[in-house]
């Protein structure tokens, strides 16, 4: 199947770089979104959102005239909607954006189309939501249009590579339309790319992210064990992983981004009685932040009036995204409970919100506070030398979540050092 122009329904972290990467491929492109605000600065080359090299892809779109950027969709061979999938607060998929999306995608669809759902969704949702909303033109899935299912794979901070070098699952309502699928993102990927059927490929995504999730639950319960046990999380982690069937991933302050904080909540949703283990998973890193809180608590004997500077708010390491990021809970979870809160996120540092104070400036964070909180591996921050740190504030207390900071480099300068999952005084016997 061949396409000339396409039509790309949310400009976010997935729907912009492949509407670009498309762009840049040769096809004709209208990137569409709802917010007028991102598509007013887009036209004029400025980004609404940060991923390494982004920002150059996008204006090799605009000014090579192959990719327009529009408030409404526009009659194309292909349409795909990359719009969000976020979820309510009873843990339940807000399926909103993609109905609308379908909507505005019913008076253009003609013989012919393909139509690619990317956002990531319950099973069925392709053929349960997006198919009956299609066939209201009077058009028919699989007869009249191809309809298929392929989600993002990527990384944050790695999207444009991985775009194009992941591997890529299509899952089709029927073989054509997996096959056109195919087609399409052949233009760019470089990858393998898989052909299903759509429900599959909607729950290949969730197993993905899922798999993760649960395997991070066991390192942040065997962070609180080890706290509980008088042990030292990392080190035994560093043991145990000597197994060669052993690969234990590190603890942390919680679970954040769009993704894995997410997704295994729409397995949950779509089959409660039979998903007990993804259910616990779930709870237990969602629960994580209130252990951070009490490390803090007990490092500090109390909360009121503890001055503490918080550092890092994005989800992870090196990127801007602050999706269900663990880190801005536990900022709101100690200003609650009485302590003052300055918040410095080196990715994002006009970030705002109201229940605790942000800065744009490290030094500004570490002015006046009592203890440093690492919640954010974030490469500026691990490689902070502690004894600048000493010059720019009086904390000496130090709550390390990622095992980012050299203890005895600190300790060095005088800082008390307090580690997520370490409650053991260390001896010469321990893991180099």
């Amino acid at each position: 199947m061949k396409f000339q122009k396409i039509c790309v329904l949310g400009l976010g972290y997935i729907g912009l770089p492949t509407a670009s990467t498309f762009a840049t491929h040769g096809l004709q492109v209208v990137g569409v979104d709802v917010n007028s605000q991102v598509v007013d600065r887009l036209k004029e080359g400025e980004l609404h959102i940060y991923e390494p090299g982004l920002r150059t892809l996008v204006q090799a779109a605009l000014r090579s005239g192959n990719m327009v950027i529009d408030v409404q969709p526009q009659p194309a061979d292909a349409f795909i909607i990359a719009v969000p999938t976020p979820f309510r607060e009873d843990k339940k998929a807000d399926l909103s954006y993609v109905i609308s999306a379908s909507e505005s995608i019913a008076p253009h669809l003609r013989q012919g189309n393909l139509v690619v759902l990317e956002s990531t969704s319950p099973p069925r949702t392709t053929v349960d939501i997006v198919r009956p909303i299609l066939e209201r033109t009077g058009l028919v899935a699989g007869r009249d249009f191809s309809l298929a299912y392929t989600p993002e794979r990527v990384l944050p901070g790695q999207i444009l590579r991985e775009l194009i070098e992941n591997a890529r699952v299509i899952g089709g309502i029927d073989r054509i339309s997996a096959e056109a699928g195919r087609d399409l993102y052949t233009t760019f990927v470089r990858g393998e790319i898989v052909l299903t059927d759509a429900t599959t490929a909607e729950m290949v995504k969730l197993m993905e992210n899922t798999y993760r999730d649960v395997n991070i639950a066991i390192a942040n319960e065997f962070s609180r064990l080890a706290d509980h046990f008088g042990v030292d999380v990392w080190e035994a982690i560093s043991i145990a992983n000597r197994h060669p069937r052993v690969r234990i991933l590190n603890p942390g302050p919680g679970v954040g981004g769009h993704c894995i904080s997410v997704d295994p909540w729409f397995l949950v949703e779509a089959a409660p009685e039979i998903s007990p283990l993804i259910r616990t998973a779930r709870m237990v890193n969602d629960r994580q932040p209130d252990f951070v809180v009490n490390l803090v608590r007990r490092a500090m004997q109390g909360l009121n009036d503890c001055r503490v500077a918080a550092l890092g708010l994005a989800y992870k390491p090196d990127v801007d995204d602050l999706r269900e990021s663990p880190a801005i809970e536990i900022c709101h979870k100690l200003s609650e409970q009485g302590a003052h809160v300055t918040a410095y996120e080196p990715y994002k540092p006009e970030f705002n919100q109201n229940s605790f104070e942000t800065v744009t400036t490290l030094a500004a964070a570490l002015d006046g506070a009592n203890v440093l909180l690492l919640l954010v591996g974030h490469s500026a921050l691990r490689n902070l030398d502690p004894q600048v740190v000493t010059q720019l504030t009086p904390a000496r207390v130090v709550v390390d979540c990622v095992n980012a900071w050299p203890v005895e480099e600190w300790e060095r300068q005088g800082f008390r050092m307090l580690r997520l999952g370490v409650a053991k005084t260390p001896w010469s016997g321990a893991v180099e």
